[in-house]
């Protein structure tokens, strides 16, 4: 072997040399930039992925609830699980099992999804059906729902006709019957 030839021999392996390098600086590059955009990913956002699909929620104050996830919105979601449906407020969402691995950021969303958990419990108070409302610290109360403020509802209970103010904060999810 010449000369020349070893002199190219050594500038193809500097060459392959350099681009393992750029390839190894490149792979660190997209692997930090791709944890500096999972950062934006939201909780709803990966919900929203997951809309039609099976999920199971685990809910503060009740527990685990397995259903179809039919909507995401602002600050809730719809779970249909066998004959009910369920009203989850996101922040009472403690686990999910079987989201989707996408995500859908908040600007695809449609105007719908962006309505806040007031209006799914206004729909319940005009359909006037009796719903079970579970509260964060675990504890429940049957009734039907009267009327919705800004940041609380009316509740109706039992056959003495109590009414209680429940404030959205203390409310984890409302289960109602189909």
């Amino acid at each position: 072997m010449g000369w020349e030839d070893e002199l190219f021999a050594l500038f193809d392996e500097l060459e392959q040399q350099a681009g393992a390098l750029y390839a190894a600086e490149r792979d660190a590059e997209v692997a930090d930039r791709s944890r500096a955009e999972y950062q934006e990913v939201s909780l709803a956002g990966r919900l929203m992925a997951s809309v039609d699909s099976e999920v199971t929620l685990g809910i503060e104050g009740v527990g685990a609830v397995t259903g179809t996830l039919e909507r995401v919105a602002g600050g809730w979601t719809l779970l249909a699980a066998r004959d009910q449906d369920w009203v989850v407020r996101l922040d009472a969402v403690a686990t999910v099992e079987g989201a989707s691995v996408r995500a859908i950021p908040a600007v695809a969303w449609s105007p719908v999804a962006r309505l806040g958990i007031g209006s799914a419990l206004r729909r319940l108070s005009e359909a006037g059906e009796r719903c079970v409302v579970h509260l964060r610290d675990g504890s429940r109360h049957d009734g039907t729902l009267r009327r919705v403020g800004q940041d609380f509802c009316e509740l109706v209970t039992g056959e003495e006709r109590r009414t209680l103010l429940l404030p959205f904060h203390a409310v984890a999810a409302v289960q109602s019957r189909r």
